[in-house]
């Protein structure tokens, strides 16, 4: 019998600030995650003197702390913590997030089953407005994203390497977890987030929640748009059809070229779907309130949230159709009729006059 090679994992924890979150992060992955780990690479991205005390202090021998002599940001060190790691798989963890449970058998389970997956993602509260079980579960059991959430994702490192890792345009942070995200997927990998598994993500643990968080992520995010626009792109899909496979198949494929470009289609269906691609098509009832709320205010403050597609099947409720032509003619938004066809076939897709 062959043996199983039970692949290296090693955590990067990139620290700044914020001692006592980071210590709680530290303690539970050793508890925790201990017994599938090999090393802990802390790197201190410049703190004050609270937080270095304590991370010289402590005494488990897998952590290895490493101090900058000036603050880097975010990707810049995790690249460097990484570079130190000769293991298989990192697993890449911020200093706000705490550990209640060995979740590592379960996303190498999913690397191993699925040899194009890149990156695995533990759900937990971060993805609570989502219905996990709506969606399409993946040889592995993991579900599909297309956008990779920096606060916990375990990846193989060879990858990681292969693709640059983490740009430090991005600076202090912000974005440059989801233009890594970008890269991977346009070198044909896969990422995927595991609904079976839980991790806490407090969230604002460095920066908070005031004028900075707010500046430096607004600066990010004008980095990554200006790096991929159509990211910015937002369809807004009526069906009468609550499944997938009753879609043409140049739809279907129209729908996955939107998610490998970064961008998201908001399906409304009579009844709740019960099958979805990935994290980046959101599902909600075709009704006359969910449809004006979209259409009119979303995005209000932030044009890259704005509805900038319409796309309509032939089976569309009338009244929501004639609405949605109607609104999208007021803002301008590109409209598509998708004309006969299964999915097994190819529709016609027919545009509208604006």
């Amino acid at each position: 019998m062959s043996e199983i090679v039970v692949p290296s994992i090693d955590v990067v924890i990139p620290v700044y600030n914020a001692p006592v979150l980071t210590r709680r992060c530290i303690d539970s992955v050793v508890s925790y995650l201990g017994k599938s780990i090999a090393n802990i690479y802390i790197q201190d991205d410049a703190s004050g003197t609270e937080t270095r005390e304590m991370l010289d202090d402590l005494s488990y021998e897998c952590v290895h702390v490493h101090h900058s002599q000036k603050n880097q940001g975010f990707g810049t060190s995790v690249n460097e913590a990484i570079g130190r790691s000769d293991a298989s798989y990192v697993l890449v963890l911020n200093s706000d997030t705490e550990v209640s449970e060995d979740f590592l058998p379960t996303l190498c389970k999913a690397l191993a089953v699925d040899s194009q997956l890149a990156v695995i993602i533990p759900a937990g509260n971060g993805y609570a407005d989502y219905d996990l079980n709506q969606y399409l579960r993946q040889p592995g059991s993991y579900i599909l994203t297309h956008r990779l959430a920096g606060y916990a994702f375990l990846i193989r490192r060879s990858i990681f390497q292969e693709v640059g890792g983490f740009d430090p345009a991005f600076g202090r942070g912000y974005y440059e977890d989801i233009d890594l995200g970008r890269r991977i997927d346009q070198h044909s990998w896969r990422m995927g987030v595991h609904p079976d598994t839980f991790i806490y993500h407090k969230g604002g643990g460095s920066f908070g929640r005031g004028w900075a968080y707010r500046a430096l992520k607004r600066r990010s995010r004008t980095l990554y748009f200006s790096r991929y626009p159509n990211a910015q792109r937002n369809v807004l899909l009526l069906s009468s059809s609550c499944l997938l496979s009753d879609f043409p198949s140049n739809l279907l494929n129209a729908i996955e070229n939107v998610f490998r470009e970064g961008g998201t289609v908001h399906w409304l269906s009579p009844e709740p779907a019960t099958q979805i691609f990935c994290l980046h098509m959101l599902n909600s009832s075709a009704n006359l309130s969910v449809t004006i709320r979209l259409m009119l205010l979303r995005g209000w403050l932030r044009l890259d949230k704005r509805v900038s597609d319409v796309w309509i099947l032939p089976d569309a409720p009338r009244l929501l159709r004639a609405l949605l032509v109607l609104l999208g003619r007021v803002r301008g938004v590109e409209i598509l009729s998708w004309e006969g066809g299964s999915a097994a076939q190819n529709g016609t897709a027919r545009l509208f006059s604006k």
